[in-house]
């Protein structure tokens, strides 16, 4: 058992090091990096396709994805017009930065104002791999049930917002939105959450402006000048 923790805390030292790297690019670059982790099912695809879309038609957007096997999401992204590059992780269940750099190959990051990194749907180990992302959004639909975020404290920890997922579905699932919110604050007091639907569009302009704002709040870089 010491072998295997030393093992793992070298692997996530190796990815601390790769991360802050990836951060330094990413704020040369003036690109705002939004990473999105779930659990399979909870309309990740669908939002990102969603959010390429309409941000496309103000800002200069992209996004890696990282599944275990297809390329079935980056194909349904690349229908938004928006430039997606596929990472098949193979029997890897997250996502790393030393992926993240390997993926980025020949891009130019100063042409983008937004990055998105949808990562391997998981709830457990992404929680413990940073991107060097701006911004780490955790996903929860009203299909899953009210106890994910008692179920998944890491994840809602390590996150910068969370997002409430299909609720027109609420009340046909009879979703207990009080239980989901009140453990929610029991793991992470204050956290905020934004709740949307793709299929009706409620909520989309706020998560959008959420967006909008987090670039707002970059520093100037060198790129944006």
């Amino acid at each position: 058992m010491p072998r295997i923790v030393e093992i793992r805390q070298n692997v996530l030292k190796k990815n601390d090091y790769l991360a802050r790297e990836l951060r330094e690019r990413f704020r040369e670059a003036g690109v705002y990096v939004v990473n999105l982790v779930s659990s399979p099912g909870t309309g990740k695809t669908s939002l990102l396709r969603e959010t390429l879309l309409r941000l496309g038609e103000r800002y200069r957007v992209a996004a890696l994805v990282g599944d275990l096997a297809t390329e079935n999401d980056a194909l349904r992204l690349r229908e938004s017009g928006a430039d997606v590059r596929q990472i098949t992780t193979g029997t890897v269940c997250h996502l790393e930065a030393e992926m993240i750099g390997r993926a980025l190959e020949g891009w130019n990051l100063a042409a983008l104002d937004f990055l998105f990194i949808e990562n391997v749907g998981n709830l457990v180990c992404p929680a413990s791999y940073d991107l060097g992302e701006n911004q780490r959004v955790v996903l929860f639909s009203v299909t899953e049930g009210e106890d994910k975020p008692l179920k998944y404290p890491t994840i809602v920890n390590s996150a910068d917002v969370a997002v409430l997922t299909k609720i027109d579905l609420a009340e046909a699932v009879e979703f207990q939105r009080d239980r989901f919110y009140e453990g929610l604050q029991e793991v992470r007091p204050g956290l905020p959450v934004l709740e949307v639907s793709v299929r009706t569009g409620e909520g989309l302009p706020a998560w959008l402006s959420h967006l909008e704002a987090g670039r707002r709040a970059l520093p100037e870089t060198a790129s944006s000048r």
